[in-house]
């Protein structure tokens, strides 16, 4: 029983509130739903322009009920880049807002967005492939998670226990809908009749806080630089008496902010909830329950209902004994089929089987709660994204530059070869760019050359010995 099916279920229950306030009910948002929805064909593959605004979700909505398949692009993805996406994946359709793309036959329209018929000839689809989703950052890449149905509502399901959401819960969006945070978010709070104030407003911005006020949010998440950045508003001192609980994925927020954000959460009366997830796990593995904190400050948590964790040695044997480090693997019906990278990956089948090697090294305490201690791979997360270092290096290179990358999380380090004022800003203004992200989150440190071992290899611990990065 998917949730999407069964939304009639809250008919004259507000669904959605736009950033303008208009209140959208369940009915309106299923007849929306349908206009994009019956305009398809199931099974198809549509590229779908993202945005936090009522269009976009009832397009998503009708997808997900018309068992058409959407794959979620951020609304800042320059149009060459999403032009290049469309060469790669030949999608049968794409919606988006009318000013972006003019390719393609008109099909349907709603409230600025259309949906448009391209002359690709749809390539065979997995009958369980429900969603495709970057994995929640970006680096340009034509890489894709595949979703299922199970997928989806298996995670929901679970984050709707947990949390206890209920359906006088109203959740203000605060993170891109292409994200898989931000979508989980939404997901949620339509599968229990809930409502969302949707809004591309910023923390930042005045109107944000006046429709959280005025339409009574009791929720909303962030990542890291999210808590940041309230913490610099003073969000402490600031009266919003009808939210209910904080949730906080997206990266690893320092010790001290847990128990700082503890604090303020206690004294207003509200549960600040830390999870963690990826995208490969659909939205969320595990979450620190309210009830564990001061104590478990810096944690993870545990497990979400029906999800599993195990440690894992170098060696592949199981690790049960406390503080000792292993590769944290996560089991549930949450862990996605695998990825795409071309149209011709659509009819691939389960390739995880339900078991997620994350990619994080991890250990736990005496009482089975899970400290995130470093990572496997060269990654970082930057602002929630996550950004493949390698990844990244190689799109430089490709452009020119003789370099390589490193960093820490929100503060990635470009070491450049013959670097000056004029290239520092010409790489931090094309990664700023290609990444959608703040060009704050980068900067370039100028090195005579690349140190390498014999076989070639560059040696990131001599750049970071010599030159630092922090």
């Amino acid at each position: 029983m998917y949730f999407w099916d069964h939304l009639e279920d809250y008919s004259e229950r507000t669904a959605v509130i736009d950033e303008n306030g208009r209140s959208y009910s369940y009915r309106e948002l299923i007849d929306a739903a349908d206009i994009f929805a019956f305009a398809t064909v199931p099974r198809s593959i549509v590229f779908l322009q993202c945005e936090n605004s009522f269009a976009s979700i009832a397009a998503y909505v009708g997808f997900l009920r018309r068992r058409t398949v959407p794959v979620l692009l951020n609304d800042s993805l320059p149009q060459d880049r999403f032009e290049e996406l469309v060469s790669i994946y030949r999608p049968k359709y794409i919606c988006c807002r009318k000013d972006f793309y003019g390719g393609g036959e008109k099909s349907a329209e709603l409230e600025g967005y259309h949906l448009l018929r391209t002359s690709y000839e749809q390539s065979p689809c997995d009958h369980s492939l429900a969603v495709m989703i970057t994995t929640s950052g970006s680096t340009g890449s034509a890489k894709f998670v595949m979703q299922s149905y199970e997928n989806i509502q298996y995670n929901t399901d679970s984050i709707v226990s947990y949390l206890g959401i209920i359906n006088d819960d109203c959740a203000i969006t605060t993170l891109p809908m292409s994200y898989t945070y931000g979508l989980s978010i939404i997901q949620t709070h339509l599968s229990a009749g809930a409502c969302i104030i949707a809004t591309e407003q910023t923390l930042m911005q005045r109107q944000f806080w006046l429709l959280a006020k005025e339409h009574k949010a009791t929720t909303f998440g962030g990542v890291p630089y999210t808590y940041e950045i309230l913490k610099k508003i003073r969000f402490g001192q600031m009266e919003l008496p009808s939210l209910r609980y904080l949730t906080q994925a997206g990266g690893r927020l320092s010790k001290e902010l847990v128990l700082e954000y503890y604090e303020i959460c206690r004294n207003k009366g509200i549960r600040f909830i830390v999870m963690y997830g990826q995208t490969e796990a659909t939205a969320r593995m595990s979450y620190l329950p309210w009830e564990a904190l001061p104590e478990k400050a810096g944690s993870i948590g545990i497990a979400v209902p029906g999800g599993e964790f195990s440690l894992e040695a170098a060696d592949g044997s199981i690790i049960t004994e406390p503080d000792t480090v292993g590769e944290l693997v996560y089991r549930g019906g949450n862990v996605t089929l695998g990825y795409a990278c071309s149209a011709d990956d659509f009819a691939n089948g389960d390739s995880h089987g339900g078991v997620l090697y994350t990619g994080d090294m991890a250990k736990t305490d005496a009482d089975g709660y899970y400290y995130l201690v470093g990572r496997k791979k060269r990654f970082l997360k930057i602002y929630g994204n996550r950004v493949n270092l390698d990844e990244t290096e190689n799109l430089l290179k490709s452009e020119g530059y003789e370099c390589a990358c490193g960093g820490k999380d929100d503060l990635l380090y470009v070491y450049l070869v013959g670097a000056d004022e004029t290239l520092e800003k010409e790489v931090i203004g094309y990664l700023s760019g290609r990444l959608s992200i703040n060009f704050a989150a980068f900067r370039v440190v100028p090195v005579p050359e690349i140190p390498r071992n014999t076989s070639g290899k560059v040696l990131y611990s001599v750049l970071e010995e010599q030159y630092g990065k922090s």
